[in-house]
This record gives structure tokens, sequence and C-alpha cells, in this order.
């Protein structure tokens, strides 16, 4: 309770360099995806910083798991925004997403890297870090999100329709079955110290972000079907991924696909060099889109090609998460809407914990070897309770050194 207490006190008062600097930390280390990229958050941001509690942090990203775009970065979002307000908001994006935007149009312009044994165990050992991080975030969680039986319950039957429907939308229905169970297994009851996660959005620009976010929806397919490309035609392209889109990076690939290559905009070796990049770097894998974007073969291209879709895929995420937190805020402080969040935050346990299976062990931990370095890093998270970094480097080296041997 007086964590709880601890964080709503200092909810808002963070500033944007504050948040930038964190971000950017994250930024630079993150590997793994969006379930790992929550490990990471709750990591540096709830662990060791405080800023919020277990129980708000769950509620943020079940949230962001309803919406469609990528969840890592609007929880990452989300987060600047409670901590410091639009500028942290805005700050948060920047400095989580500019790192991995940034080594993909480098890769654009480079000769062929990351190839040959050395640079594909470097790869697989930043693979066995995410299945160390989500471990060590899955046990943090369901310690505290699934204290009693019932809400363990409701973890265990996230995590089977989970596995059984290996879908997105599984995912959304597995929450809301969970807010369903909640409402009716924990009726009305409601924490006396739970602190509420607020944030400082008015309904006016909730509003406004919703209108906006229906607006370039359905007004960019208009533009692009009326000109002759140019930056009409890529906007249109990234905003329609990123709206479209439930489950994060690895399920938008289709769609980019879709439109750039099957459009004769980019080449099929081309995307899939750059797809492969993307898997060695950290942060959002919707930064591939920035590497789509330098190599279009249209214009603009380069680092204006870049920067436009990287801004366009991100760009209606963040509009949705805008437009519904102040109604969100409002919804949460009923006594049932309380115990619906309840069990949604303990279905939201069993989602990463079946995505601590698959994708991330099953894509990860390939041979006995490989197991003992995932182990090793995750007793060095848990026991010897190193930060997430150290635990990067160790895997890295370790993918490397299996490569070379």
């Amino acid at each position: 309770m007086e964590a709880a207490v601890e964080a709503e006190r200092d909810a808002g008062k963070g500033t944007a360099v504050e948040v930038f600097t964190a971000f950017l930390k994250l930024g630079l280390t993150s590997f793994g995806g969006p379930i790992a990229h929550l490990g990471y958050f709750r990591d540096e941001l709830v662990k060791r910083r405080a800023w919020l509690t277990d129980e708000a942090y769950a509620e943020l990203v079940a949230l962001c798991q309803f919406l469609p775009g990528p969840a890592s970065s609007q929880v990452g979002f989300g987060l600047g925004l409670q901590r410091a307000g639009a500028l942290g908001g805005f700050a948060a994006w920047t400095a989580f997403t500019l790192p991995s935007a940034l080594f993909l149009v480098l890769f654009a312009f480079m000769a062929e890297s990351l190839q040959g044994p050395l640079g594909q165990g470097l790869v697989h050992g930043l693979k066995l870090v995410a299945v160390a991080i989500v471990a060590h975030a899955l046990l943090g969680m369901a310690r505290s999100l699934c204290p009693d039986r019932p809400r363990a319950a409701i973890a265990l039957a996230a995590l089977a329709l989970v596995a059984i429907t290996t879908s997105a939308f599984g995912q959304v229905v597995a929450i809301l079955l969970g807010a369903a169970a909640g409402m009716a297994v924990l009726g009305r009851k409601q924490d006396a110290g739970a602190a509420a996660l607020s944030f400082p959005v008015s309904r006016l620009a909730g509003i406004i972000a919703l209108s906006l976010f229906a607006l370039l929806l359905i007004g960019l397919p208009l533009l692009h079907g009326a000109s002759d490309g140019g930056f009409v035609q890529l906007a249109d392209i990234f905003y329609r991924a990123g709206a479209l889109v439930f489950g994060g990076g690895h399920v938008v690939l289709p769609l980019l696909q879709e439109s750039t290559v099957q459009q004769g905009l980019v080449s099929a070796d081309a995307f899939l060099a750059g797809y492969g990049a993307a898997q060695a770097v950290p942060g959002p894998l919707f930064t591939f889109a920035a590497y789509l974007g330098a190599v279009m073969e249209t214009t603009p291209t380069g680092p204006a090609g870049a920067a436009i879709a990287l801004v366009f895929i991100f760009l209606p995420g963040l509009l949705l998460l805008v437009g519904v937190l102040p109604f969100w805020a409002s919804i949460r402080q009923y006594p049932l809407a309380a115990s619906a969040i309840k069990g949604a935050n303990a279905a939201v346990v069993g989602i990463l914990a079946a995505a601590l299976y698959d994708p991330v062990f099953a894509a990860g931990v390939l041979s006995p070897l490989d197991f003992a370095v995932a182990a090793t890093a995750f007793m060095l998270l848990t026991l010897w309770k190193l930060p997430p970094w150290v635990v990067v480097i160790f895997c890295a080296a370790a993918g490397v050194v299996m490569a070379a041997v």
C-alpha cells in the first residue's frame, strides 16, 4: 500500500529530460521484441525507479493490448505521458524509437552486415536475452497480480486460450474474458490503497485525437488516389499499417510487404535483408518502417522517406491511446470496473506466460547450451540483481562465442 501511495504522489512530477534519459537507455538495450520490452520497462521504471506500481503498469499494458498499433511503444509513450505530461510522452517515444530507427537507416546505406556465423551468433544471443527478461518479468508480475487462487486461475485460462489461438485476436479475447471473470469472481471489491493510473489528458484533447485518427484513416487514401505518389503515398501506406494491425511488429510485416514489395516499391531481397537487420537492433520492430522508407524506389526516399514512414506508422497508435486515456480514467473509478481491471491484469500475466514459450523460448533456446546461457542470464537478473544491459552484453557475447566454436 505504501508503494502505491508513493507512486500516486510522484505521478506527473518528473521532467521530460528525466524521461528522455530513462528511455534512451531502454532504446539502446531493449532487445527481444515487444514482450521483452515490457519486461525491460518493468525492471527499469516500475521496480528500479518506482514511477508507478505493478498494478498500474499492468493496467496500462492491458489497455494498450486492446488498441491497434505497437503495444510496447504505446506503453512507453503512456509512461512518459504519465510521468511528465505531453513533453514526457514525446520524449519517451523519441528516445525509445530513434536508436533502432537510426541503426536501420544506416544499414540501408551500408554493405551487407550481420552476415556469416558471427553475425548470426550475435542475433541468437540477443534472442536468449529475451528469454531471461520475459521470465524475470513474468515472475515479478505473477507475484503482484495473481496473489490468490481466482486470479491465478484467470491467468492460467488466459495462457491456455492464447496458446490455442496463437493470434493477436486471441490476446484481446483473453483480456476481455479476464475482465469478465474479474467482475464475476471478485465482485465489487476495490482496494482502498489502489492508486488509479492518471494521465494529464483532457477529454477535449481525447476527442481531438480520436477525430484526427479517423480523419487521417479516411482522408489519406482519398488523397493518395488523387495524387501521383510522393509524401501522401508514403503517409497512407504506413499510417494504414499502423492503424489496422494488432499484436505488434511481427504482425505488421505482411501488411508492409503487401503495400511495398507487391506494389514494386521495395525489392523482395531488400525487404528480407532489412527484416533480418531489424532482429539485431534494440527497440520497437515498427522502426523497420524507417528502413523501408529509406530504400523506397520512389520519392521521397533516403532520410526524408525514412522520417515520413517512421512518424506515420506510429502516429495512429499514439492518437488512439491519447484519445482513450481520459475516458479510461473515469471508467476505472467504479468498483465493478476495478474488479474487471484486476481480472484483465491477471490475464496479462497469462499472456506473458504464453509468450515466454512461443515465440520467446521456442525461437531462442535451440540446444541445451542455449538453455544454460538463458538460465544463467535469468539468475543474473533475479539473484545477482544485475542491470539488464549487463545481461544483454553477456548473452550477446555468449552467442558470438558459441557461433565461433
